[in-house]
């Protein structure tokens, strides 16, 4: 008797010792094991600490966090027929463990392959003007049809951004010259509006003056005052407004004029 109470404690005890130390398994808090035993799914376990039967259970450790991936530089052409390179990046997470590691392989290839041929396509199905100024809304498409794909798999996609568009040289210059031609429309638009504002304020200062006579004399002292103060020598001729009605045959309402002849100061 004393014998196979030794045989116990020399053998049988150090190996369920083992056994329970191999079967405790610690989970962090952003993590969740999906225990199998024999091959069927029983359950998802953890965090903390948790207890695994060797040869009769096994787990996959599942990552709850944000997961990045990068889709990496592709040639895609646009819905107006003209290539460009780009690149993109999406956000997702799992949330829940079960449907990410029995419906689906590999879900973080199948997130990356899906992604890829979506923001592809995406691109493929929209012009050019649209891919550089309505980034985010086409950012927010793929996001919408990656999202619907991968719910089933227990997967959330929380965005896809679009990292990058690069164009061909010739693209570039002749995006460069629309520009350019844009910029000189809108500088001609603004230059011819402001001449029209400019010619209704004259033309209503040209009434004022016509309707007060004694206005334009005003104005010619102070035109005088404005030559005098600058560094220069002029010299100003007051003419009668009888010459002027005796060379152009016209009413003219008021009594003088002035004309300023510049001469330089050596």
């Amino acid at each position: 008797m004393s014998v196979i109470i030794i045989v116990i404690l020399v053998f049988v005890i150090p190996f369920v010792i083992l056994y329970i130390v191999k079967a405790l398994r610690v989970i962090n808090e952003y993590e969740r094991a999906v225990v199998f035993r024999f091959g069927k799914f029983i359950g998802v376990r953890g965090p903390g600490l948790i207890f695994i039967l060797p040869g009769l259970e096994s787990a996959v450790i599942v990552d709850l966090r944000l997961q990045v991936i990068e889709i990496p530089r592709q040639d895609v052409m646009t819905a107006d027929n003209v290539a460009v390179f780009t690149n993109a990046i999406c956000y997702y997470r799992v949330i829940d463990p079960e449907k990410a590691i029995i419906e689906v392989e590999n879900y973080q290839e199948a997130v990356f392959q899906l992604a890829q041929a979506t923001t592809r396509t995406a691109i493929g199905e929209t012009p050019l003007d649209d891919v550089l100024g309505n980034r985010e809304e086409l950012n927010e498409r793929i996001k919408t049809v990656v999202a619907e794909l991968v719910h089933r798999w227990g997967i959330d996609v929380e965005a896809v951004e679009i990292k990058d568009v690069e164009l061909p040289d010739k693209m570039k210059r002749a995006i460069a010259r629309q520009a350019e031609a844009e910029r000189l429309r809108r500088g001609r638009i603004i230059q011819a509006e402001g001449e029209e504002i400019t010619s209704k304020i004259l033309s209503e200062a040209a009434d004022i003056i016509g309707s007060h006579p004694e206005g334009l004399h005003l104005r010619t002292l102070q035109t005088l005052v404005e030559i005098g103060a600058e560094a220069e020598t002029h010299t100003v001729i007051l003419l009668p407004v009888d010459v002027l009605r005796t060379f152009s045959g016209k009413h003219v309402k008021n009594s003088t004029v002035s004309v300023s002849m510049q001469e330089n100061s050596d």
